[in-house]
Formats: structure tokens, C-alpha cells, sequence
């Protein structure tokens, strides 16, 4: 089951991550999207302390489409170095899995 993942970034405004969320799923780079926000960040960058607030993005695609979404991302992303961190789905249910197969591919 390890050929799916879920994709996370930040951004700082809920309307990109709705922007971001419908344009993947829309180009099937993923099945399906989740926003969460706004949350609260701390970090390190460049060299200096921060908080900040954000707004998650979590996106589920095959790990054959993980290339592609992260340039979809970082295409968009306005930070120089956006975290984008993909986690492997370890364990699903297999009409979910099917789901998320079945979305995730490139339109015919």
C-alpha cells in the first residue's frame, strides 16, 4: 500500500490553499484535498526565531504523481523555500485506496 502519499504545504491565506487544492485536483496531480486553518507555526528561517499564521493544505496522490504535484506547487508557492513534505499512506481502506487510484491519474 505504499504507492500512495499525502502531500502537505502551508501557505498564508486560505484562498490559495482553496487555489492550489482545486487546481490539483482538477489536473488529477491529486484525488482529493483537505484545508486546514488556520494554524499556528514556529520555525526557524534564516537564521531567525518566527511564529506565524498559516494554512495547512493536505493533499492524497499516487507516489507516481508526487514529481509532478510538487512542481504544481512550487510553481505557485510565493516563498522561496515552501516546506512541501510527502508522508507514505501505510494503511487505507481498499475502497478508498481504489478512490484515490482511480483520481489520481491522468485524465485520457
Amino acid at each position: 500500500m505504499t504507492d500512495f502519499v499525502q502531500v502537505s504545504t502551508a501557505t498564508e491565506t486560505r484562498e490559495q490553499a482553496v487555489d492550489w487544492a482545486r487546481s490539483a485536483v482538477q489536473g488529477r496531480l491529486a484525488a482529493g484535498a483537505q484545508i486546514i486553518g488556520s494554524v499556528t507555526s514556529v520555525f526557524w528561517h534564516d537564521g531567525e526565531f518566527g511564529t506565524g499564521e498559516e494554512w495547512q493544505l493536505l493533499l492524497k496522490t499516487q507516489q507516481s504523481r508526487y514529481a509532478q504535484l510538487e512542481a504544481h506547487l512550487l510553481k505557485h508557492h510565493p516563498w522561496p523555500t515552501p516546506e512541501i513534505a510527502a508522508v507514505p499512506i501505510v494503511a487505507g481502506s481498499e475502497a478508498c485506496l481504489r478512490w484515490l487510484a482511480g483520481n489520481s491519474k491522468p485524465a485520457e
